[in-house]
């Protein structure tokens, strides 16, 4: 096969963004659909970050699939570009590595830096409106798939200024084109947080709803959201709080928690960075240095127990945002600051102003001290727990593994499953019907421990979880170490019934608070063994809930054969040969993988099911009622 020069395609214009989205956005699913939204409200923010804007709209249109994002900005500017004698509008929605923000003329900070933003919406978009509001006058350009419709025109006279972006994404780029209005919202929530001042309105055409973020307290305020947000108990009376603008604006609040994970969220020119980056690594060290010089020059350290930064971080709560002139940004999603100075910068900020305020407020120190004591000592126990474990090591008989673990007989971690199973019962037909080579199980008795609200120490006094931590091997909480997870998958079996269910939420709750590597690295999975069988003459068929039943004899019963139905009480009345070939064949089963796809959603369902709020619960229940399973009272 040849390979010419003839065989080198040069992709011009925004054709390279039509053709890998992936490498703009993200990628095309709900993510990068939503993406294209917060592209726009960026470059509003961006007018409001630099003085020249105070209100931001957007409006849901009632088709679900359209918006309009508006600004009282300066408004893009009309007039034609000296060099390419084309308006800026046209320049701006057209043209790749195009903006005001390369140069630092126009703006001192920017979340829109690449200036890729808006073309790369409008290449994306099937339809695209550019209104511009400057000089006395209302300008409106059209796009089509990223192509002008036509030149920029004058539409008439008008009072005030700013920019209006009316887009609708393309249906042959995304498979799914229906935006997410409670995902709309919390971001513009979160952005009216981050400036205080700025008030961002959000319409939703089809409701009529109309909702007003301004938060005059910044991100103190937002603070307080978290907080009640997570149902985390503060341990001490007032936040930490640090504003700094030297050239580079820093604004921090912190507060320590009964909590027992630290949380941050981080933001760079109002932007989130969910992966983090040298602003948080900055903001970890300072907070890591400034308490251990407090816990030093006090002769606060405890005898016996060695405290690490992890100790020290466990249970903190906060906000993090920087605004600097000149983010590297880590691709064109930004979820990640990689400004090397950055770091520096952050730790000689918060390391002085923390140590000081622990010295003024020394009630509260001694609090956040306690508290950091505590989870050293939960961090040591959970290693003692764990230690000497591995395959080989617990064959070998020189580790005690809990006495109601079948383990498997394979020495190699790699294709082994432990199946976390609900009852004895079900556990000995699954002991009885599994491939003992590489498949291990652990019976749990009844409904083990809601951790949502506990501390570690807690959590480790709990049989049942304590258990299940020695049989997995690889530590909890900090102590967690990966290496040494003693198998390939961690699968949850429970009954297809309502108890069935809250019990393998209850075990996701307490993966998600104390194992999340083990989600985030798509290790835990939820079997769905089958609810009903259903005979058919000579067929047989297994359905997981009662519209698979309902599915299955519709399309399978024929004639006068009767359909013989058969529900399943629990996992204990199946034969070991009828488990295996339903939930433990890995030819024949269905396996559900859990992972971590948005942080922000996870953490809400899992505060409002599992936290201390009956409310969330009571809203959660009535607004699914109808899909409630009928009960046999």
């Amino acid at each position: 096969m040849s390979y010419d020069a003839k065989d080198i395609t040069v992709l011009e214009g925004l054709d390279p963004v039509r053709k890998r989205p992936g490498m703009y956005i993200g990628g095309v699913g709900s993510t990068g659909l939503h993406h294209l939204i917060w592209e726009i409200v960026d470059n509003a923010v961006d007018e409001a970050m630099n003085g020249h804007a105070s209100e931001i709209g957007v409006l849901l249109h009632a088709d679900g699939e359209s918006v309009t994002i508006s600004d009282n900005g300066r408004g893009m500017p009309v007039d034609l570009h000296p060099k390419y004698k084309r308006s800026a509008v046209e320049i701006i929605f057209s043209t790749l590595h195009a903006g005001g923000k390369f140069e630092r003329t126009s703006y001192k900070t920017a979340g829109g830096l690449h200036g890729v933003g808006a073309s790369v919406v409008n290449a994306l978009s099937a339809e695209l409106v550019a209104t511009v509001r400057r000089g006395g006058a209302e300008w409106r350009m059209t796009f089509h798939a990223g192509q002008p419709s036509g030149k920029l025109r004058r539409v008439g006279a008008s009072r005030g200024t700013g920019t209006v972006v009316f887009f609708r994404p393309d249906p042959t780029v995304f498979p799914k084109t229906t935006f997410q209005p409670e995902l709309i919202r919390e971001r513009l929530e979160v952005t009216s947080y981050l400036h205080k001042g700025l008030r961002v309105t959000f319409t939703q055409e089809a409701s009529g709803a109309t909702e007003v973020f301004q938060h005059d307290g910044g991100i103190a305020d937002y603070l307080q959201t978290i907080l009640k947000e997570r149902q985390n108990k503060p341990i001490h009376e007032a936040p930490f709080t640090l504003f700094r603008d030297n050239g580079a604006r820093i604004e921090l609040v912190l507060h320590w928690t009964e909590s027992t994970d630290e949380y941050v969220r981080s933001y760079v020119n109002g932007i989130p960075t969910s992966s983090g980056g040298t602003h948080e690594i900055g903001f970890r060290a300072g907070v890591a240095k400034a308490v251990r010089n407090y816990i030093d020059t006090h002769n606060l350290s405890p005898r016996g127990v060695t405290i690490n930064t992890d100790d020290i971080r466990e249970g903190a709560v906060g906000v993090l945002s920087v605004f600097v002139a000149e983010p590297q940004f880590q691709g064109q999603t930004k979820d990640r600051l990689n400004n090397p100075e950055v770091q520096s910068l952050v730790d000689g900020l918060v390391r002085p102003a923390l140590e000081q305020w622990l010295n003024s407020n020394r009630t509260s120190a001694e609090q956040i001290v306690a508290r950091i004591v505590l989870a050293a000592r939960a961090r040591e126990a959970s290693r003692a727990a764990s230690a000497s474990v591995s395959r080989k090591s617990a064959t070998a008989g020189k580790l005690t593994l809990p006495g109601k673990l079948s383990d498997c007989t394979s020495h190699d971690r790699t294709g082994s499953e432990l199946f976390i199973v609900e009852g004895d019962s079900a556990g000995g037909s699954a002991k009885q019907g599994r491939d003992r080579t590489y498949q291990a199980v652990l019976p749990l008795r009844g409904k083990v421990l809601n951790t949502e609200s506990t501390n570690l120490a807690k959590v480790l006094e709990n049989k049942e979880l304590s258990d299940l931590v020695t049989a997995l091997g690889c530590g909890v909480g900090k102590a967690f170490e990966p290496e040494r997870l003693r198998y390939d998958r961690i699968i949850l079996l429970a009954d297809a019934d309502s108890d069935g269910h809250h019990i393998t939420t209850l075990l996701l709750t307490f993966f998600y608070r104390h194992l999340p590597d083990l989600l985030r690295q798509e290790k835990v999975f939820v079997a769905v063994p089958p609810l009903y069988r259903i005979d058919l003459g000579k067929e047989t068929h297994w359905a997981a809930d009662d519209a698979a039943r309902d599915r299955i004899v519709r399309q399978h019963q024929r004639g006068s054969t009767k359909a013989e139905v058969t529900r399943f009480k629990g996992l204990g009345e199946m034969m070991p040969k009828v488990l295996w070939h339903t939930t433990l064949n890995p030819a024949t089963r269905r396996l559900l993988r859990v992972g971590i796809v948005d942080d922000l959603e996870t953490e809400r369902v899992i505060t409002d099911l599992m936290g201390r709020d009956a409310q969330a619960r009571f809203r959660f229940i009535m607004d699914r009622a109808d899909e409630a399973e009928g009960l046999d009272l």
